[in-house]
């Protein structure tokens, strides 16, 4: 038997890939998307760090010139805006309805369509299908057509400009989407997991709470982000259920109404109204990703 060669003697053969020829090929190859995708990020960000340089200017400098002034005058730029605003008590009460609005709808939504996209998923009973399918019909109804038959709904029972009221309609508009997204995740989870836990004697609210809702979280996370984002940026159904009770999209647009030329306001609000969301989504952005690639890789 041929006795094994020293380690001494062992040459070893460099990665073609890995020298420096082949680095600089690939970087060359790859420049032009990434040139264009830098490009096409940097357009997509402008108009936001447009509104945002426009919100700390003072009225006076944006009579004249656009918000680029401030690059070649940064000494113009001041937070008296959203000082003055954070001490408007209408902007206050509008942050705060939108918060009971878009947080309260997303909890029921989320809760609701969990658990009776578990129902569709793995429990047996009469008409199932059938009632699944009335589901995937209601996702066609358009929300416009609602609007008359349910304000006259709203103002019989007294749920006319409530906020809890504005909260039902988005609930309502927002489950089809919701049983529909998390029965498909739902049905995908492995049977010998819940079989498993019936056997040894889990019952169905055990199952749901200890298992589905776990083993649910990025597809429950991934909807909670969309029902949030879709009811912080209304403004049909608050102007359409809403006199007093007005979310933060409704105190704009009355400002656009009120104060046409009042941009030192309009502009912060709107950049306060657009970080809220924003920064929902990317708390939880590592289970927003996992919902959407959730199925891809068996």
């Amino acid at each position: 038997m041929a006795a094994a060669a020293p380690a001494s003697d062992v040459v070893v053969v460099p990665d073609p890939r890995d020298t420096t020829a082949a680095k600089i090929l690939r970087a060359v190859a790859k420049a032009p998307l990434q040139i264009v995708l830098v490009v096409i990020g940097g357009l997509w960000i402008v108009p936001t760090a447009g509104l945002f340089l426009t919100s700390i200017l003072p009225a006076s400098a944006l009579a004249s010139k656009g918000w680029w002034q401030i690059f070649s005058k940064p000494s113009v730029a001041t937070w008296s805006n959203y000082d003055a605003l954070f001490h408007n008590s209408g902007l206050l009460t509008a942050l705060k309805t939108t918060a009971y609005i878009a947080v309260g709808n997303t909890l029921l939504v989320v809760i609701i369509g969990a658990m009776a996209g578990y129902a569709f998923a793995w429990l047996d009973f009469p008409g199932r299908d059938w009632l699944f399918v009335g589901v995937i019909a209601l996702l066609v109804v358009p929300i416009q057509m609602a609007l008359i038959p349910m304000f006259r709904l709203y103002d019989s029972v007294h749920l006319y400009d409530t906020w809890y009221g504005i909260a039902l309609f988005h609930t309502a508009f927002g489950l089809p989407f919701a049983i529909f997204l998390l029965r498909n995740f739902f049905v995908g989870l492995p049977k010998d997991i819940l079989e498993s836990a019936r056997i040894d004697g889990a019952n169905e609210i055990v199952i749901f709470v200890r298992l589905i809702l776990p083993l649910g979280l990025p597809a429950i996370a991934s909807l909670a982000i969309f029902q949030f984002l879709w009811t912080w940026n209304d403004l049909l159904v608050a102007l359409t259920f809403g006199q007093n009770t007005t979310p933060i999209t409704v105190w704009i647009s009355g400002q656009l109404r009120e104060f046409g030329t009042s941009i030192d306001i309009i502009a912060p609000a709107s950049f306060i109204s657009l970080i809220v969301p924003l920064a929902v989504f990317f708390a939880f952005q590592r289970y927003f990703v996992q919902g959407l690639l959730a199925g891809s890789v068996k």
